[in-house]
């Protein structure tokens, strides 16, 4: 008689959906790829829940990584990047009314004020202030580092990158008073020497780090510190991307 797989870490699935902006840009601006409409943000939402996706937070997240067995067989992991301020006005409505937690990446030298990192690249969008972060931490939504100055990590030294890490870190645990213990890449690449930062990242007390595209995770996780995403736009196929 043949032993059934189903709880074999080999055959779970970790869908990591990386979104930016939720809503429509500001009055005479330019739509980028980055803004998804609040209508189609809902239909990606109403997949999940139609088709049995597990909805982690992030504490289920890094106990399905520290042990695979506990991780669902399709489980989803919904996470935004910088902060912008549609993630109260537009995102968390939504992900309340189904009933979802999410992670918020925020670069701390933007908080409270403008996307300076994309300048001329993306319309000027306002990001959030710490009593919105903290506004997001009540509603189910985990707050976690994205770096100080979202700079690419490819651009800096390992101690550089160690600044980033630490002082981003303290200055969120400071202000919201939680544990950070997630990363998101700016840019999505994590740079040259990875195993030095690996290493790094674990010693300032990361569990997990984030990629950007290159779509879900097969289980089990080899590295928790290469997480990949698929990443989400207005005219991302999320039943292509998870048919696997």
């Amino acid at each position: 008689m043949q032993l059934s797989t189903a709880n074999e870490p080999g055959n779970r699935i970790l869908a990591v959906l990386g979104f930016h902006k939720i809503g429509e840009p500001p009055a005479g601006q330019d739509q980028t790829w980055f803004y998804i409409p609040e209508e189609t943000f809902t239909s990606y939402l109403s997949y999940l829940k139609e088709n049995n996706w597990s909805v982690l937070d992030l504490a289920g997240l890094l106990e399905g990584l520290s042990c695979p067995q506990r991780l669902p067989l399709r489980a989803a992991l919904l996470t935004f990047d910088d902060g912008y301020q549609s993630m109260v006005d537009v995102a968390l409505p939504r992900l309340k009314e189904f009933g979802f937690p999410a992670v918020l990446f925020v670069p701390t030298a933007f908080v409270g004020g403008v996307n300076a990192f994309d300048r001329g690249i993306e319309p000027e969008e306002r990001i959030c202030n710490w009593d919105a972060l903290r506004a997001l931490e009540a509603e189910g939504v985990a707050v976690q580092s994205h770096g100080v100055s979202h700079t690419r990590f490819s651009k800096l030294s390992l101690s550089e990158q160690e600044d980033e890490l630490r002082q981003s870190k303290a200055l969120l645990e400071a202000e919201l008073g939680r544990q950070v213990t997630a990363f998101s890449y700016p840019y999505g690449k994590c740079g040259r020497d990875q195993v030095a930062l690996h290493r790094l990242m674990k010693d300032c007390g990361y569990r997990a780090a984030f990629l950007f595209d290159n779509g879900p995770n097969r289980g089990p996780i080899q590295n928790p510190y290469l997480l990949n995403r698929v990443a989400m736009g207005p005219d991302t196929n999320l039943v292509a991307e998870l048919r696997l």
